[in-house]
């Protein structure tokens, strides 16, 4: 059955309530002031049913000190039913009424014209028609059928009744599949039942048991029970007038002028732009920071009107785009209607309809600010949500901020995104990157560019004043860049798709870019790798390291960095490193410990390895974190099985091996590879083996192996180069250089990841012209300068 909402409207004292009464047979005056002054003061409900259709009737009041509430019930009217006393004609609220529904879009309007009983000349019946068709010439209400009736004598009831119908079918159906919204205009509590709320459907549908929020305040409740027109239902939909019983809606507060919505869906706002509308009748005009009453829905605020343009008013008649900023928060939707009354006297002076809901705070003097707003005025979904976008500039808009700007359910905005984006109007970004869990985050493409721009010349900057590291933190670049972690983020990853950048999980860095050691930093960094080794336990600090070699401390620093990529040193503490041979024989001999004694302490740790405390307790801080040892209370106990090739990242080595053995055809080549994947050799971050000189082989327990005729070696390329893959075998890149810088003594020879035998068939590969893989010199027993 379908139903339809019909509103009365007209001046006090003309017969409304009498004429709900007389159709329906319910008294829409329920409160005990209406029944004993004889007049409505707030909002009544009746409803009757007609061939098939269902029709809810809204009794409003019609003293003007009573329009507020007229106003809360005239939002949800389908159908106007004007009701002029055949023997007064029209008075003042008859005009302020036919005013608000105009403004309010109602398109659908039946004249009665009552009291018809009271007129003995029936020519006073014809004037009154004749000023009520003047007064509706000119608006969607024009041409509205007049019908003669009375309440008390039954009089043109029958010709009422199919006049309603028919203005029932020209106002069509709501829009059932729009999201849900309900304004309440009446919230009480009932004895047994708790909090219940009654409104006319906006849109979408509402079921018995879903979760629903109340706007402005914000809180959940949950749908207990619902009725139309005093029947149970287990659903409702857009036209229905419903009364919803609400669990959980107790403890705070529910009134009319909220609104129950789908939980995260709609928000509300102290905001809205707007195309403002004068009443040609409005006693003067409206200026620039006027305060008014603003009405939307069932909803009043006191707000003030920004005239946008730098208009200093709006004279009665005109129409302007306005930002309206208001005093309490409600809730509306891009679209909806509104009515504005003066601040005192209280008197309506004109409406207009929402552009922007959950609008920025503009300028009123900016021609820009009024541009954004115009492209609004009439704008299509698809058309509004490109502009929300554009003018959400470099920051992004989140798809959520989108669909709740839209005012549309999820399924039609996808549909609105996915035709912006086949026509390359907007862009999405964040898609899985691990700061934008909230989801995609829309921009233009000119934003996207303008990051994008922003990011790669921050890179080139910090890359100039930082020639030594090899690549600047992700999160230095997000935080520098001033954008959403997403967008940040969704910038980036387009960057390293288009092989601009080199991106790593914490690093990013210029594409092709390489790291390029003088003949004086190359002494410096063998000479901070020569102190750290003399330092043992008790390495220098970067201050003395600078001292020591004649460098500066920002010099020394970077050099440190190198040798932590390098897997030659490791980072205790953020200022404490060692030598990572050292390390690794401290580690070996801890893990020996546990066939004595499974249970050390810090005095048998300094005692046994010659340290002070100020580095006893880092490095058993280390050992913890390595999974060598377990803290338990003042004493640590080693692990079952926390010797080399008992953790997860040793996996790599026996991956390196296995691979080594079945690709490799030179002999010396293996000899020294199986010399350098010692099971004493460290472990980096990566996972993969970290590279030892052959003295540090040596002090960690690594046999000395014979230096194999460089002759021996086949497969060498043109030039003196043998090379090996690390990314088409899935070699640790690190890992090699162990065991090919114990390969040989004496020449040094370039290997590159890139020329490798996987298959075992004999054969090399030249490495690619663009190849940025690691190049390792054997027989100088450090890596040559990194190419990042």
């Amino acid at each position: 059955m379908r139903h339809v909402v019909v509103g009365t409207a007209g001046h006090i004292d003309h017969g409304k309530s009498s004429l709900v009464l007389a159709l329906t047979g319910t008294d829409p005056d329920r409160l005990k002031e209406e029944k004993a002054r004889g007049i409505t003061v707030d909002l009544g409900f009746a409803h009757l049913e007609h061939e098939g259709v269902t029709y809810g009737f809204v009794d409003v009041p019609g003293h003007e000190r009573f329009v507020r509430n007229m106003l809360a019930g005239a939002s949800g009217f389908d159908v106007v039913l004007l009701v002029v006393a055949a023997d007064e004609s029209v008075m003042p609220q008859t005009r302020e009424h036919i005013e608000i529904c105009r403004l309010l879009g109602i398109r659908s309007a039946v004249v009665a014209l009552t009291r018809v009983d009271l007129v003995e000349d029936r020519e006073f019946i014809e004037i009154a028609a004749l000023e009520v068709r003047e007064l509706l010439e000119g608006s969607a209400m024009a041409g509205a059928p007049l019908v003669p009736v009375s309440s008390k004598t039954g009089e043109g009831l029958g010709e009422l009744r199919e006049a309603l119908a028919a203005a029932a079918a020209a106002a069509g159906p709501r829009d059932v599949s729009g999201l849900f919204r309900l304004p309440v205009d009446r919230a009480f509590t009932m004895r047994g039942f708790g909090a219940v709320v009654t409104g006319t459907l906006a849109a979408g549908q509402v079921r018995v048991g879903g979760d629903v929020e109340i706007l402005p305040a914000g809180e959940r409740a949950r749908v207990r029970g619902l009725q139309v027109h005093g029947a149970p239902v287990e659903s409702g939909q857009a036209g229905q007038r419903v009364a919803v019983n609400l669990s959980g809606a107790g403890r705070f507060r529910v009134e009319r002028g909220s609104v129950i919505a789908a939980p995260g869906e709609l928000a509300s706002t102290r905001m809205v732009d707007a195309r403002l509308e004068l009443l040609a009748w409005a006693a003067g005009p409206v200026e620039d920071e006027d305060r008014v009453h603003l009405h939307v829905g069932t909803a009043t605020a006191l707000a003030r009107v920004r005239l946008l343009g730098g208009l200093a008013q709006l004279a009665p008649g005109d129409s302007g785009l306005v930002q309206l900023r208001l005093e309490t928060p409600l809730t509306a939707v891009r679209g909806d209607r509104f009515i504005i009354r003066r601040y005192s006297p209280v008197i309506t002076i004109g409406g207009g309809t929402i552009l922007d809901a959950l609008p920025p705070k503009r300028s009123p003097r900016s021609p820009a600010a009024r541009e954004r707003v115009l492209a609004l005025d009439r704008a299509t979904d698809a058309r509004a949500a490109a502009a929300f976008v554009d003018e959400a500039g470099v920051r992004g808009l989140s798809e959520g901020r989108l669909r709740t700007r839209l005012g549309v359910r999820a399924p039609d905005a996808a549909r609105v995104l996915r035709e912006l984006r086949e026509r390359g109007e907007i862009e999405a970004v964040g898609d899985g990157a691990p700061a934008s869990a909230a989801g995609r985050v829309l921009l233009s493409p000119s934003s996207l560019r303008a990051v994008q721009e922003r990011m790669t010349s921050l890179l080139t900057a910090w890359e100039t004043e930082n020639r030594l590291r090899a690549g600047m933190p992700v999160e230095q670049l997000r935080e520098q860049t001033g954008v959403p972690p997403a967008v940040a983020d969704g910038a980036l990853a387009r960057l390293a798709s288009a092989g601009a950048v080199e991106l790593t999980r914490h690093t990013v860095s210029t594409a092709g870019r390489q790291i390029q050691l003088s003949d004086s930093e190359q002494r410096a960094l063998d000479g901070l790798a020569g102190l750290l080794d003399e330092g043992g336990f008790t390495p220098p600090t970067l201050g003395e390291a600078a001292e020591e070699l004649g460098v500066s401390p920002e010099l020394v620093d970077a050099l440190r960095r190198l040798l932590l990529r390098e897997g030659r040193a490791v980072d205790v503490s953020p200022d404490l490193y060692f030598d990572a041979a050292r390390l690794a024989g401290l580690r070996q001999a801890v893990a020996e410990r546990a066939t004595v004694n499974p249970e050390i302490d810090v005095a048998w740790f300094k005692r046994n390895f010659g340290l002070s405390r100020k580095h006893a307790i880092p490095l058993l801080e280390w050992l913890d974190r390595e999974r060598v040892t377990v803290r338990v209370g003042n004493l640590r106990k080693i692990r079952t099985g926390a010797g080399p090739g008992s953790f997860p990242r040793m996996n790599q080595w026996v991956a390196d091996l296995r691979f080594a053995i079945r690709s490799l055809r030179s002999r010396p080549l293996l000899t020294g590879l199986a010399a350098g994947f010692d099971r004493r050799s460290v472990h980096g971050s990566d996972g993969g083996l970290r590279s030892q000189p052959p003295d540090r082989l040596r002090a960690a327990g690594a046999p000395r192996r014979s230096r194999p005729p460089q002759s021996s070696a086949p497969g060498l390329a043109a030039g003196g180069g043998t090379r090996v893959s690390a990314e088409r075998g899935q070699f640790s890149r690190w890992g090699l250089q162990t065991g090919i810088a114990a390969a040989s003594r004496e020449t040094p020879r370039v290997l590159h990841p890139h020329h490798l035998d996987p298959g075992g068939d004999g054969e090399t590969n030249p490495a690619p012209a663009n190849s940025h893989c690691r190049s390792f010199a054997i027989g100088t027993g450090r890596p040559s300068p990194p190419q990042i």
